[in-house]
């Protein structure tokens, strides 16, 4: 049967009765299991999930309905707490969630039915999304002129206020049916079949909710087409969303001229200067971080004594070449070297370079200290720490052991 929600879309509470209530479990993750109750209604204003639309949110005598699926033409509701069967029930939907549904859902089929009427592009399939919405055509060959020119004839059929409505067809064998584009029926379809009608441009069999006039879709943008191998993905917007995207947009705008002291349209040019510069200054760093390397191993060597054959570093801003660097250029058997980067109190990476014996007595320790894990090669027992805050502590244990 059609349910009230499918034959009036705009309908936005009905008072029925309980058929049945039983318990029942809402599997929202593999890991995340609810228990409640699935209520079947004699009719009800809650879409359940079809045609690609998800299912309508809304109250079932106050109590919050989590999910409304189909089972043989009737609306399944899952709610915590359970309803008594024979019992008045007031159903009334979450029309913002709704409307916004009806809106993309309408939008495709116009979308669809002027890509067709137009250049021929077949829609495969489509997905409702929580910001954004796509068509799959059957073409990766389609060009800017073209999606400029699908989005210009949509807009133009909103303007002209183009009706929109569902007709029943009591039998699947009706001969009129002919005429509608369909995917064909779920297997457990019952009773009369639906299809939605956008008034001299397509006849489509569809079990989802929608507008009763273009003019309610406000506009449709067609944001970008995706291409792949034989298709591509129109992603596009509908009514309501095409106003949250404008405001998103100029926000962003308004974000952007405050901080690049520079209107929109300077926006790409300033910001291609700036990631030249930046590119420039990290080559510059890059340099500079490595003669800093090279000049602490020399400071180092001019001032070692005979009995001083530890170096304990620590530079903020290094990174694990300027570590290496630091090694390389120290070249001394007889030193142990421990070295790190990053912030001083979280974390950060280190470097312990000693001969084999040492690295096998202190790495692991170095590492456990610094809540960290390493890994031994070429004479350096290196990796990540996450408590860069214990670098004194390993510090004070190595003097001991080398300087006492």
């Amino acid at each position: 049967m059609a349910l009230a929600c499918q034959k009036n879309c705009y309908l936005k509470e009905l008072t029925t009765k309980a058929v049945s209530c039983e318990t029942a479990t809402l599997v929202i993750t593999k890991k995340k299991k609810i228990s409640g109750f699935e209520v079947i209604l004699e009719d009800t204003v809650l879409f359940p999930e079809g045609g690609g639309q998800p299912d309508d949110r809304g109250t079932l005598n106050d109590t919050e309905v989590l999910r409304v699926t189909r089972r043989e033409g009737n609306g399944v509701h899952f709610v915590l707490t359970p309803i008594d069967v024979g019992s008045e029930v007031e159903v009334k939907v979450d029309w913002k969630r709704r409307f916004d549904h009806m809106q993309q859902h309408s939008g495709q089929h116009l979308v669809t039915a002027v890509a067709d009427a137009m250049y021929g592009f077949k829609t495969m399939s489509w997905n409702l999304g929580e910001t954004e919405s796509f068509i799959e055509l059957n073409t990766s060959n389609i060009t800017q002129d073209q999606i400029d020119n699908i989005e210009r004839v949509v807009n133009e059929k909103i303007r002209d206020a183009v009706p929109m409505y569902p007709t029943l067809y009591d039998s699947i064998d009706d001969p009129k049916l002919k005429e509608a584009r369909t995917r064909g029926l779920p297997d457990d379809h019952v009773g009369p079949v639906r299809v939605v009608t956008i008034e001299g441009m397509e006849n489509n069999m569809c079990c989802g909710t929608h507008v009763s006039n273009l003019s309610h879709l406000q506009a449709v943008k067609l944001l970008v087409c995706e291409k792949g191998k034989g298709k591509c993905y129109l992603i596009f917007l509908v009514g309501d969303r095409v106003l949250n995207y404008a405001q998103k947009c100029y926000n962003n705008n308004k974000a952007l001229t405050e901080r690049l002291k520079t209107g929109p349209d300077n926006f790409a040019e300033l910001i291609d200067k700036l990631q030249k510069t930046s590119k420039s200054t990290q080559k510059n760093a890059v340099t500079l971080l490595r003669d800093l390397a090279v000049l602490e191993a020399e400071k180092f060597k001019q001032k070692k004594s005979p009995d001083n054959h530890l170096l304990c570093l620590h530079r903020k801003e290094g990174d694990v070449e300027f570590m290496n660097i630091l090694v390389n250029e120290v070249n001394d058997q007889t030193v142990t070297l421990f070295l790190t980067v990053g912030d001083e109190k979280t974390t950060g990476m280190f470097m312990f370079a000693a001969d084999e014996a040492t690295i096998t007595k202190f790495g692991p320790k170095i590492a456990e200290l610094l809540e960290g894990k390493g890994f031994s090669r070429y004479g350096r027992y290196q990796g990540k720490a996450n408590k860069m805050a214990n670098r004194s502590k390993v510090e004070n244990i190595l003097r001991g052991h080398f300087i006492g």
